[in-house]
């Protein structure tokens, strides 16, 4: 839903077209994947490469606002948290340590970059604003929304299963207008623009999704239910519920230790991981890699006092490389090394190892 009526609390139709504020999407990190790639290798790339890997602690700060915005936001994510995922969120208070970045400007709207996007943004750079009240039922399916993209979900109206046909024109006038004025690009990006079929997982489309905007009368015209407007229930939707658990669902207890100079065969299918605890015995520069023609995304933590802070990682997705990096680590500390398959490759297996 992600819209507000900046003016009242009110069910009127007429007065919402006027004042309800739209989620203006950061635009996405779109990585060069070589043409020849098959179909099922760039739609599986496509469709993850914005996700994080399970069990990551993502530390978020905010940048000023009120106590009661940021109380909203912090019941947002105790709300996603709350689903049983695997994903953990931390509020910190130094900028430097976070992820998510929050700010509170009142005249920008409210945005977020996508997915694991926000770690390509500067320090100084928030990653998430929010530009209206987050107190009543619309603001706190605006925090919910927000942190969606940050988990990597597009808005749900672009996907191309919904078969939404639009009035072009009605579309850029209303968006063009106040309160929100924006631009034919933005409006493109934001609405009309349909993702491609690789970008999202599943063929169906779900209109209650918290990733889905409210419309007015007369922008659809199919399906012709929507022609009245779409109206969603604010909060999420049993498709959101289902989706996050499938892709962060939660963490086992306990985690196989990988030795040094031994190959751990990851049997996993695409989407899933892999994570093993590293205890270095020495203190030195040591490498990791994967083997074997897949595409994977490998993540090292350091456990820090049951904290894990992000330390590196490599994602060869679409290239002719493993994921391989060199990393200094120290004995007597501990690590956790995180591996998501894209792409299972021709033999459909795939081998870890560091030394």
């Amino acid at each position: 839903m992600a819209g507000k009526d900046s003016s009242r609390k009110s069910n009127d139709v007429e007065s919402e077209q006027v004042a309800r504020q739209f989620c203006d999407v950061k635009p996405r990190t779109v990585p060069e994947l070589s043409p020849e790639l098959t179909i099922n290798r760039l739609r599986a790339i496509r469709v993850m490469r914005s996700t994080w890997v399970n069990g990551t602690l993502l530390h978020y700060w905010f940048d000023g606002g009120p106590e009661p915005q940021r109380q909203a936001v912090r019941n947002a994510f105790l709300e996603w948290k709350g689903l049983g995922i695997g994903l953990e969120f931390v509020e910190v208070i130094d900028r430097s340590e976070a992820e998510v970045r929050i700010a509170f400007d009142q005249a920008d709207g409210s945005w977020s970059y996508v997915g694991r996007d926000v770690l390509g943004i500067g320090a100084d750079e928030a990653t998430m604003n929010f530009g209206w009240d987050l107190t009543d039922d619309y603001g706190h399916s605006t925090a919910l929304h927000e942190i969606g993209h940050t988990l990597g979900l597009p808005h749900e109206h672009q996907n191309p299963f919904a078969g939404i046909v639009w009035d072009e024109q009605k579309v850029y006038d209303f968006f063009g207008g106040p309160p929100n004025s924006w631009s034919r690009d933005q409006t493109f990006r934001n609405v009309l623009r349909k993702l491609d079929t690789s970008e999202v997982e599943g063929s169906t489309w779900d209109p209650d999704s918290v990733m889905e905007y409210w419309f007015p009368a007369g922008l659809i015209t199919k399906p012709a239910k929507y022609r009245a407007g779409l109206n969603p229930p604010g909060g999420l939707s049993a498709v959101d519920r289902e989706w996050v658990k499938r892709w962060f669902p939660p963490l086992a207890p306990t985690m196989p230790t990988l030795e040094p100079f031994v190959s751990a065969q990851l049997a996993i299918e695409p989407g899933q991981q892999s994570d093993f605890l590293v205890q270095p015995p020495g203190t030195r520069k040591y490498t990791v890699s994967t083997f074997g023609a897949a595409d994977t995304v490998v993540v090292l933590f350091e456990d820090v006092d049951g904290d894990l802070r992000y330390v590196t990682g490599d994602d060869d997705s679409g290239t002719d490389r493993n994921a391989q990096f060199t990393v200094k680590l120290f004995k007597g500390r501990r690590y956790v090394l995180r591996t998501r398959l894209y792409w299972a490759g021709q033999s459909g297996t795939t081998a870890l190892m560091y030394w």
